[in-house]
């Protein structure tokens, strides 16, 4: 199957949709007439069905690959060469999780683009980098995610290394043409990791719809409906795990659709383009203490909830919050009833779904912490919402 939505990715379904879509490229060939795709790799499914799927279709579609499985930090400086190595590649195709599929995004806009490359390599404080309007892409990019929850295969930014933590790249060109969604990409990922990106899909939907205060009937509506539908799969992704079942090919594939459309416009049209606190505060977290994301998102989670239910409007609508949680509850039937409260339902979803939490730190490490999120996403930059850095503070000492 090969659908196109409302954004300029075109979804893919099964090897049938990569066919198609192979089908009617139009690539820019070299002398012999044989199209190159520059094929990044993670090591980890070098071997795996979704790698063989692939480069299947890539034969049948008559183009000879090129694999490159990158080695480095992602940081500019292994972008630039990867674009160098890339250079005389008509497609770029990526296999792995979120962090290579960035790599591979920010590659193809990087060979094209003094300006990019240019701006890659900016040393300032600010956690987000938005490329430049005029910024293109000619060479088609086609993303195959091996990893449930980043939604990278959508989406129209990148994290790039930065600072000892992350930056946010965002331009509309580092959304790729197509991603392919199948069963086989994530046949081999640990159920730990497929519920976490579970959490993190329903993180990502309803950290902005929490986050801005004013209702829009239609944006709304669809945040509940993914929202709740995400809850409904992680209950049962949770229900097999703890049945020692291997999650089915019909849930991974459903969840793995779900968690990439999170990252669609329609969700957030309309609405405060940073609304996403605990995403920034989160994100610094993980890269302080060297820990998963979600493992840091799931730490901080009730201490944002429950700020914003004692009022505190930067972080979000406390009726809202409310509103939607109790959609929630009621759509997981992975165990009893969740509690009502949301700070307490979201706190025993997390741990019927098993998803760590638990993090150590010392004060020190946490007012280093704070005073890093603010440096990057706050100070006068508008990603914080006003945050400050005592503010930040409380909320880790909160989550530790």
């Amino acid at each position: 199957m090969n659908i196109a939505w409302s954004g300029s990715t075109r979804l893919l379904i099964g090897p049938e949709g990569l066919g198609d879509w192979l089908a009617g490229f139009a690539d820019a060939r070299p002398a012999d007439g044989s199209p190159v795709t520059a094929l990044l790799l993670d090591p980890a499914v070098a071997k795996a069905r979704i790698t063989a799927l692939v480069t299947a279709e890539l034969d049948r579609a008559g183009h000879t690959v090129l694999t490159v499985v990158p080695d480095g930090d992602g940081g500019p400086d292994e972008i630039l060469a990867l674009a160098r190595a890339t250079a005389h590649a008509g497609l770029i195709a990526v296999i792995g999780g979120g962090a290579l599929l960035d790599r591979a995004k920010l590659l193809a806009v990087a060979h094209e683009d003094e300006r990019v490359r240019a701006a890659l390599r900016t040393t300032g404080r600010s956690g987000l980098l938005t490329l430049d309007p005029r910024t293109r892409r000619t060479r088609p990019l086609l993303a195959v995610p091996t990893t449930v929850g980043t939604g990278s295969e959508l989406s129209r930014v990148a994290c790039l290394p930065h600072n000892s933590g992350k930056r946010l790249v965002m331009s509309d060109a580092l959304a790729p043409d197509a991603a392919l969604i199948d069963p086989a990409a994530t046949e081999t990922l640990p159920g730990e990791l497929l519920i976490e990106g579970a959490l993190e899909a329903v993180f990502r939907t309803v950290g902005p719809y929490v986050g801005n205060l004013t209702d829009r009937a239609v944006e709304d509506a669809l945040a509940q409906t993914a929202a709740t539908q995400l809850v409904r799969l992680g209950g049962a992704l949770a229900r097999q795990l703890a049945d020692g079942q291997a999650p089915d090919a019909t849930l991974r594939t459903d969840l793995a659709r779900l968690s990439g459309l999170t990252q669609s416009t329609w969700l957030c049209y309309g609405r405060d383009l940073f609304s996403t606190e605990g995403w920034m505060i989160a994100n610094e977290l993980s890269s302080a203490l060297g820990i998963r994301k979600m493992t840091a998102v799931a730490a901080i989670l009730p201490a944002l909830w429950r700020a914003v239910l004692a009022g505190d409007t930067r972080l979000g609508s406390a009726a809202r919050l409310r509103g939607i949680w109790e959609l929630l509850r009621s759509a997981d039937s992975s165990g009893d009833p969740l509690p009502a409260e949301p700070v307490a339902g979201i706190t025993a979803l997390m741990d019927r779904w098993g998803i760590a939490r638990d993090i150590a730190v010392t004060p020190h490490l946490l007012d280093a912490v704070a005073r890093k999120t603010v440096r990057a996403w706050g100070a006068g930059l508008p990603m914080l919402g006003g945050l400050r850095a005592a503010d930040v503070n409380a909320l880790l000492t909160e989550a530790a």
